[in-house]
């Protein structure tokens, strides 16, 4: 599987799923089962080179203005959120999280920015279509600490100068 399928089956379901992230992961999961094993894990691949990526200080911290406040766990589920949203929307986040204020609609703190269930679609889909869990995908390990430079998300002055968009449209 390439880049682009990859992009194309995560708009697709995401489209007939209306955007709602748990639809989404129930539709990406009926997707992926209609691929062979190794599709499947290549679209495993896919997802976890692009969560890995988004392991970012500068992400994080326009997940934490988005939400409100974004723990660990929040940010992992908003970074699976954001690969969710689509190639567009996620390499603009990447190039400058600031521009999230525009590339993204809608947003409701209280529904939107949480997908955990994407980031275990392609487990779901392997394990119905083998019988047994995804193998290790054989990737580099992920970073210990995000990368970037470290911004104090209780330093509001700080987080309004740094992105002023996101500060604008949701604080």
């Amino acid at each position: 599987m390439d880049e682009t399928e990859f992009w194309e089956i995560i708009d697709t379901t995401r489209d007939a799923a209306g955007g709602d992230p748990e639809d989404h992961a129930d539709l990406l999961v009926e997707r992926l089962a209609q691929l062979d094993p190794e599709s499947v894990a290549d679209f495993a691949r896919h997802f976890e080179n692009r969560f890995n990526r988004a392991y970012r200080w500068d992400v994080w911290a326009a997940a934490d203005i988005m939400l409100g406040g974004a723990s660990d766990d929040a940010f992992d589920y908003f970074r699976c959120w954001l690969i969710g949203q689509g190639r567009h929307v996620f390499e603009g986040a990447l190039h400058e999280p600031d521009d999230l204020a525009g590339l993204v609609d809608v947003f409701d703190p209280e529904t939107d920015g949480d997908a955990e269930e994407l980031g275990y679609a392609a487990d779901e889909a392997y394990e119905a279509l083998t019988g047994v869990r995804l193998p290790d995908l054989a990737l580099a390990e992920p970073p210990a600490e995000p990368e970037g430079t470290y911004v104090d998300f209780e330093d509001g002055g700080a987080m309004g100068e740094r992105f002023p968009k996101l500060w604008a449209r949701f604080t």
